[in-house]
């Protein structure tokens, strides 16, 4: 008798439909901050005081900042099969192939070989503030290097998730690791690019100088900035796809405000200050300064750092909140 009545009760009662995957994630985002926790609960009743709730504040950023440690050390727990995995994408690649590693350098050098001919040979367009003949050729490969890295990075990262998403409900791993192999092939690819370029450039009539020892340091900034926005916007991803859609088309726009194949001095003296509001801009320039006229980075590196720290930590909050769900939505 109890089976037939529950037998109807799951026949007329429907179920609560869920929500949708960009409202869920909102939600999720929204409850687990600090903002949210202020006004559910108790704290919108008044039954505890100001006091408490500062201390309830402080207590959850120190929980997640401990979450973001225990998300690094869990990764590096899994740095054998981040290893592996980078290692095996590109045997997966270059398999097969005549020139094997070879077209991991040759692509992307194709490319500035190719636009700086038809710029310089073309269209005529010379480079004030060096007397090298090449200096435009150089200065497109330096701009080019640092923005192939962040691109790469980036895009990777936009898919990552919905990519693995077979792997990730059969694999039990940390989810952090997927976004570390992709970087970790990313940087392999820009490592080998500007490995080619620095043997170049001696044949361009543009030796090595100690300014090169700031190329490291350009390089970590630009994966952390790259990592911070990949993750966030990969973890949002998931949830929304149109947002995969809608920043393939922002890259190509955001090239074109970078001055890249550009000089900054073309730039209308109304627009340069826009130029302050892009983080990738005195990283390029950084490069080239290192590069083309043998100087340090611009002073203007030193806000880009403080943006890259807080994307990171913006990022690594949202993918800690959201990857529990996440495999319910692939």
């Amino acid at each position: 008798m109890r089976d037939i009545v529950a037998g109807i009760h799951r026949r007329c009662i429907k179920p609560r439909p869920s929500l949708p995957d960009f409202r869920l994630l909102l939600k999720l985002l929204w409850v687990s901050s600090p903002a949210g926790s202020a006004f559910s609960g108790t704290n919108v009743r008044g039954r505890q005081s100001d006091k408490r709730s500062r201390m309830r504040h402080f207590k959850g950023l120190g929980f997640q900042a401990a979450s973001m440690v225990a998300m690094t050390k869990a990764a590096w727990q899994y740095r054998g099969f981040i290893a592996s995995s980078v290692i095996n994408d590109f045997k997966t690649r270059l398999s097969h192939t005549r020139f094997g590693v070879a077209w991991v350098m040759l692509q992307p050098l194709a490319q500035v070989l190719i636009v700086a001919t038809i710029l310089s040979n073309v269209l005529g367009a010379r480079l004030s503030g060096s007397q090298n003949k090449y200096a435009y050729v150089v200065y497109l490969m330096a701009g080019t290097a640092c923005w192939a890295l962040f691109t790469d990075i980036v895009q990777r990262c936009m898919t990552v998730f919905i990519d693995n998403g077979s792997l990730l409900k059969k694999i039990q791993f940390p989810r952090i690791a997927l976004p570390a192999v992709v970087v970790g092939i990313a940087s392999i690819n820009n490592l080998a690019y500007l490995a080619i370029v620095l043997t170049i450039l001696p044949v361009l009539a543009v030796y090595p100088a100690v300014d090169y020892l700031w190329l490291p340091l350009l390089m970590v900034m630009t994966i952390g900035l790259a990592a911070g926005i990949g993750l966030f916007l990969g973890t949002l991803n998931v949830f929304v796809r149109d947002i995969g859609q809608v920043v393939s088309v922002l890259i190509q726009f955001w090239f074109w405000v970078t001055p890249i194949v550009y000089p900054v001095s073309i730039v209308p003296q109304a627009l340069r200050s826009t130029l302050a509001l892009n983080p990738v801009f005195p990283l390029v320039v950084g490069y080239q300064n290192v590069l083309l006229f043998k100087t340090a980075p611009p002073a203007e590196l030193r806000w880009v750092a403080l943006v890259v720290v807080v994307m990171l930590a913006s990022a690594v909050f949202v993918f800690r909140r959201a990857s529990s769900e996440m495999v319910d939505v692939l």
